[in-house]
């Protein structure tokens, strides 16, 4: 059917033409369809606000990561040839252990990873007394600062030329050695396939299920205010000699219902209408109504994107895991622990050398409660090994990271073969 025929077939081919209204636009011919989605802008305030802040997954995941990582002790080791000596004091260690006067470790290791999963980039700077440029004297403070103020100066070489960090209306900059790449400033970053010099965050991955997280949480919100039930329409049904409802009179219902019948409080409260009008219900079907699975679908995909268990964040579903201990421990093995790798293997690239040669940082997962399963099945494989003599004494106490044992002179001859019959 054209467009002149459907004309004629509603207004009809003659007669009085039909009543016309003053339009800017003249007659249009509307075409609805679904619309592009209003997405979350992808940069770190976005991130932040957004995911970190509004969203309760987002939030739960990242503190399940960052809190749990930076609960995890450090050693320092002093690397001489094959062997390595742990050190029990030490200023590095003295340094980790209150990187500021601002910051504890764990805060300051929180903060470190936090930014890291938020914004895909973390910075950190080495404060040392008179050095404004890598190397120089030992750093005696460690800040943590915030990747949104942060600027990478793209140099010609492939290495980063230097930082500029804004905040307010002050700027400062920080120079990198352009044979080393060596700079007060350690840039932790995400794998990103389509940027040289930033990182990808877990929450780029997952932003589409964010908004989708957050908007189902808006409509569940509004549909509460408005009686916890679909919304439905009043409709004028005119007697004879009444035309439809002036602008006045529209205004007026409009303001009673939306005073008197939305919201918590006016839940269930009886509606009064006046001649003409008619409340008509708009139910929705059960299926159109399923929001609560579509954002329990969403929340595993944040979930999904960050590595933490569905289990361990609340979200019901299907449990990849028996029990909370496997979850657990599937988090640590599989997130933390690489997360804390990564972290450990950049500093002893950056930190480290500056307080000598041969010194390297390690975590000590031994302390770790969640992977005491892991320990347990490693000291029984050892023990196995030792049963059927497949590990010396001293290798099976390397294996579990402590050095050699003490050595009587009886073990001495033992071992010799001078006392042996």
């Amino acid at each position: 059917m054209t467009l002149r025929a459907a004309w004629v077939a509603l207004w009809g081919g003659g007669g009085a033409r039909p009543e016309t209204r003053a339009s800017a636009a003249g007659p249009v011919l509307a075409l609805h369809a679904t619309g592009q989605p209003l997405l979350m802008p992808r940069r770190y305030e976005s991130f932040a606000e957004e995911g970190y802040r509004r969203n309760a997954i987002v939030h739960r995941a990242v503190d399940e990561i960052a809190r749990g990582a930076a609960s995890v002790p450090w050693r320092l080791f002093e690397r001489g040839g094959q062997a390595r000596r742990r050190l029990e004091r030490h200023p590095l260690l003295d340094l980790l252990a209150r990187p500021n006067p601002a910051m504890a470790h764990a805060e300051f290791v929180e903060a470190a990873l936090g930014y890291l999963l938020i914004a895909g980039n973390s910075y950190l700077e080495a404060v040392a007394p008179g050095a404004e440029g890598a190397g120089g004297a030992a750093p005696r403070e460690l800040w943590p600062l915030r990747p949104d103020r942060m600027s990478v100066l793209p140099g010609k070489t492939g290495l980063a030329e230097g930082y500029l960090y804004r905040v307010g209306g002050a700027e400062k900059r920080w120079r990198c050695d352009p044979a080393s790449g060596r700079s007060p400033i350690l840039h932790l970053r995400g794998f990103n396939p389509l940027n040289d010099w930033y990182g990808l965050s877990p929450l780029e991955a997952a932003a589409l299920a964010v908004d989708q997280h957050n908007e189902a949480g808006k409509w569940n919100v509004a549909l509460m205010q408005n009686g916890a039930r679909p919304s439905g329409a009043i409709v004028y049904e005119p007697r004879e000699g009444f035309g439809n409802l002036d602008d006045v009179q529209f205004a007026r219902v409009k303001s009673e219902i939306e005073e008197q019948y939305q919201g918590a409080r006016n839940a269930g409260r009886p509606m009064l209408l006046e001649g003409g009008l008619k409340w008509q219900e708009m139910s929705l079907s059960p299926k159109d109504m399923d929001f609560l699975a579509a954002k329990h679908s969403a929340a595993r995909d944040i979930a999904l994107a960050f590595g933490v268990p569905p289990q361990l964040l609340g979200i019901p579903g299907d449990n990849t895991y028996a029990n909370y201990q496997e979850a657990r421990l599937a988090l640590w093995e599989q997130t933390v622990i690489p997360l804390l790798r990564h972290l450990r293997d950049e500093l002893n690239a950056w930190l480290a050398p500056m307080f000598g040669p041969g010194l390297e940082l390690d975590v000590d997962l031994d302390e770790v409660p969640a992977l005491a399963p892991r320990r347990e099945a490693r000291f029984r494989m050892l023990a196995l090994a030792l049963r059927h003599e497949l590990l010396s004494r001293d290798e099976a106490r390397a294996a579990l990271g402590y050095g050699a044992a003490e050595r009587t002179r009886g073990d001495d001859e033992s071992e010799d073969g001078g006392d042996r019959p």
